[in-house]
């Protein structure tokens, strides 16, 4: 069994407990996630199974669209509604300080990752130096916010503000993160109340079926989801070539190529050679699967 499930996960479920549920459907151990959602997450998760496995790192390299209710006038250790109230304060902003705000994080921009996160320092998991009580420098990366937007009007209670928003963004932004940052440039606190995932890459959340729903015949084919590549049928001396790895002439002009067989199965899928542009080399080898 190889191919994808496009789960709409629940909340209270980690990204692991979805993938330990595929393990139990498929009866195979070769399962994993291509994009970690924290356990108050719902939306699309993709779950690669069998040969398919083979691109959990193409996948999670996609961008991914969000929706996110925000609360501003509240902190907490998380950075989400799960965590410790550390700090509360009245907040008074306009519609359109919150909105001019908001498009100021369009772009590229430095983050720091949350420290209750997986991200890992000198081998060890963020959360853990957290629930140790351990302080350690937390790591920046830039990140791009290639679309925000507010979605639902302000509402203002008991001196809160809540909102929620629209994003699109590049691999590793953490939502929480960005939405501590909104606050901090509006001169406040805020936190993360919801947050769903309703996009990666070209799977949305329409395409997503919750866990209990979910059946075998929903796996989508590897050759399913490369079909918005540029595919090529080889012949029988391409084959040859292809399946031993060769790196050939990009007569295709194209910076990844689907190499199928003619019976329609995939064999390579191949990119750039950094080496020589003009070629392109192996990238993720499948031997032939549907």
């Amino acid at each position: 069994m190889n191919g994808l499930f496009i789960v709409d996960k629940e909340a209270g479920m980690t990204s692991r407990d979805v993938v330990n549920a595929i393990i139990r459907k498929t009866e195979t151990g070769k399962v994993g996630h291509t994009g970690t959602l924290d356990p108050i997450a719902t939306g699309v998760l993709v779950i690669c199974v069998g040969k398919a496995t083979k691109f959990v790192e193409f996948l999670s390299a996609t961008e991914k669209e969000y929706e996110a209710r925000i609360c501003l006038g509240k902190e907490t250790d998380t950075l989400d509604r799960t965590g410790t109230v550390l700090k509360e304060e009245l907040v008074s902003l306009s519609d359109e300080e919150i909105d001019s705000t908001l498009m100021h994080f369009l772009g590229s921009y430095e983050q720091e990752v949350p420290k209750y996160s997986a991200v890992k320092v000198a081998g060890k998991k963020l959360y853990e130096y957290a629930r140790a009580g351990k302080e350690v420098s937390l790591p920046k990366r830039v990140v791009e916010i290639k679309k925000i937007e507010r979605i639902t009007p302000v509402q203002r209670e008991n001196g809160k503000i809540y909102f929620s928003i629209r994003v699109v963004v590049s691999k590793g932004t953490y939502i929480r993160s960005l939405i501590r940052d909104i606050a901090t440039s509006l001169h406040t606190i805020g936190t993360m109340e919801e947050l769903r995932r309703t996009r990666q890459g070209d799977f949305g959340i329409e395409r997503a079926i919750p866990l209990d729903d979910l059946h075998l015949t929903d796996l989508i084919p590897i050759s399913k989801f490369l079909d918005n590549i540029y595919t090529v049928v080889c012949d029988d001396v391409l084959k040859k070539d292809v399946l031993n790895g060769k790196i050939l002439e990009n007569i295709y002009h194209q910076g990844q190529v689907v190499f199928k067989d003619e019976e329609g199965l995939v064999l390579a899928l191949y990119q750039t050679y950094e080496k020589d542009k003009n070629k392109i080399k192996p990238y993720i080898m499948l031997g032939g699967v549907e």
